[in-house]
């Protein structure tokens, strides 16, 4: 299947791409043979097989929600470069005015 120039323009201003000349030139072979593929792959005989939306089957891989003993506010802060009122302390990067 075959694209024209003309189709490529028509679908950049749609798309409100802007294009150059040898842009279209060289996108309107590329896009044809992406047209072609899909249409190849369109043709597997696909009947009595239903769409699935993953190749294998799915299952939960969570586990079960168990409360676990965590840090410390001490054990997570001891390697910080700076620390106020057991917060992590970072430079202010909001409201400032330079």
């Amino acid at each position: 299947m075959s694209i024209t120039r003309d189709e490529v323009a028509h679908l950049a201003r749609l798309s409100r791409i802007s294009l150059t000349d040898a842009e279209l030139d060289h996108l309107a072979p590329q896009l044809g043979q992406i047209l072609a593929a899909v249409a190849q792959v369109q043709e597997v005989a696909a009947e009595g097989i239903p769409p699935t939306s993953h190749a294998t089957g799915l299952t939960n891989v969570f586990r079960d929600d168990e409360p676990r003993p965590c840090l410390t506010p001490a054990q997570a802060l001891d390697q910080a470069p700076a620390v106020e009122q057991q917060r992590f302390k970072v430079p202010r990067i909001l409201g400032t005015e330079e």
